[in-house]
């Protein structure tokens, strides 16, 4: 019984089985804090391997990031001129044309009392479809305000806020003239010398305030847009000095004259900052061309216009209110002279020069047809001085105003389409510079990878 009982007790726990896996861990953990410990780190840090690692991870980044910047200020300016494009230059052409709407209608307004009774026709509705497009520009502007905030603050709002109320008020003070000059009362004169003067007092600064302030976007948006993309470019070069000094470190340490790696990545950036440097120097060329050709030219044409009308309304007010202040004889000199000044010094080069040329030739016998208004007018002949300031006769002065005006329309309409091509033109030499600058940027980063990984295989 002793015996089976001995046989059959419950062993002791084994010490050995328990004890075995916490002396296994023992050694795991004791590596794991050596390999991170400080001073190994520093060593490692310091060591060959670590330095080659350390030079990959840097030049890596470098070329990831250079070509990620790249790519990004490109997509930044093609975004600018798309917008220039397709928002802020259409906005200053629809003010412009805003301006010249309201100018028109008074001038024609003014026209059509001077034969007293009942207007001309062709006066009439020159009237209505000028009024008529400044309200459909005033729609357009309100319902398109790139670059704007929307509600009180901003400015352009208010302006357009302003012509669009007063607007209908000048259009009342018309019809209420016109319904005393069809019965032969003088009081027309007065309602139609109060309208011009909200006109020329109110609506047409207002006016004349917003196209200002849209044709200020699109000259800021050239300007930016020639400027060089200096982080772009400051970015690729310190890649391009890296990826050097890095070769030249290398050829030191291994006595190898080229790493092909190395090599292959300096190619690839050294292309990314010629395409970089050339594209927008192109597309930079454009604006400048744009601007020269296009902007500049288009803003003395529309001055001329403007000019052109506040020297008609100018006349014909005379006749109206019979003036003998001198007051009006005065506007349009003014007017006047400062429009030869700008048809005589607009460039040869620019477009629809010989459009011009029939502008200032329009202008030399609107003059003789003026002074020849003001001398009849001299000598009492009232319906006379009507009849060439308004008549039908091709030496008349309406139809010099009309030839004018329309020579710098077609003039207008030829630089606005220099401007829009040179832009257009600027856009697509950056095109698929965006897309591969990120190739050639990742390229490049591979390119360093194959290049430091034999070297680092040597320390295995």
């Amino acid at each position: 019984m002793a015996a089976l009982e001995a046989t059959t007790a419950p062993r002791p726990p084994s010490v050995t089985a328990e004890a075995g896996p916490e002396r296994l861990d023992v050694p795991r953990e004791a590596g794991l804090r050596a390999h991170l410990d400080p001073a190994n780190l520093r060593s490692f840090a310091l060591s060959t391997p670590g330095r080659l690692i350390a030079i990959a991870l840097l030049l890596i980044g470098l070329c990831l990031g250079a070509g990620l910047m790249t790519a990004a200020t490109v997509s930044d300016r093609q975004q600018a001129l798309d917008i220039l494009l397709d928002e802020t230059e259409p906005d200053a052409n629809s003010s412009h044309h805003l301006y010249t709407s309201l100018s028109i209608a008074d001038a024609a307004a003014s026209t059509a009392f001077i034969a007293g009774g009942l207007e001309p026709e062709a006066v009439r509705d020159r009237y209505s479809q000028a009024l008529g497009e400044a309200s459909a520009e005033l729609v357009t502007q309100t319902g398109h305000a790139p670059g704007q905030a929307t509600g009180n603050d901003d400015p352009d709002s208010r302006l357009r806020a302003g012509i669009a109320t007063g607007l209908p008020v000048y259009s009342g003070l018309i019809e209420t003239a016109r319904a005393n000059n069809r019965n032969g009362y003088p009081v027309g004169a007065a309602y139609l010398s109060e309208a011009s003067n909200q006109m020329q007092t109110t609506l047409l600064p207002m006016a004349a305030q917003l196209q200002s302030h849209r044709s200020d976007a699109v000259t800021a948006a050239q300007r930016h847009h020639v400027q060089p993309p200096y982080p772009a470019i400051a970015v690729l070069i310190l890649a391009l000095a890296a990826l050097i000094w890095a070769q030249v470190d290398l050829s030191k340490r291994w006595h190898r004259v080229l790493n092909p790696g190395l090599l292959l990545a300096c190619t690839a950036v050294l292309i990314l900052l010629a395409w970089t440097v050339i594209a927008g120097s192109i597309s930079a060329a454009e604006m400048i061309g744009g601007r020269d050709h296009g902007a500049v030219p288009a803003s003395r044409l529309t001055e001329s216009r403007i000019l052109t009308q506040q020297a008609r309304s100018a006349e014909t007010l005379k006749l109206v209110r019979r003036d003998a202040t001198g007051d009006y004889d005065r506007t349009y000199e003014s007017s006047v002279t400062r429009l030869n000044e700008l048809l005589g010094g607009y460039p040869s080069d620019a477009p629809a020069a010989g459009e011009i040329a029939n502008a200032r030739a329009a202008l030399d016998r609107w003059r003789v047809a003026h002074q020849r208004m003001n001398d009849t007018l001299a000598h009492g002949d009232f319906v006379g001085a009507a009849t060439v300031a308004t008549g039908p006769g091709a030496a008349d002065a309406a139809a010099q105003v009309d030839a004018l005006d329309r020579a710098l329309g077609h003039g207008l309409d030829a630089t606005r389409d220099t401007l829009r091509d040179n832009i257009s033109r600027g856009a697509r030499a950056l095109d698929f510079l965006a897309p591969g600058a990120m190739v050639l940027g990742i390229l490049a980063a591979a390119y360093v990878g194959l290049g430091i990984w034999p070297r680092l295989r040597e320390y295995r």
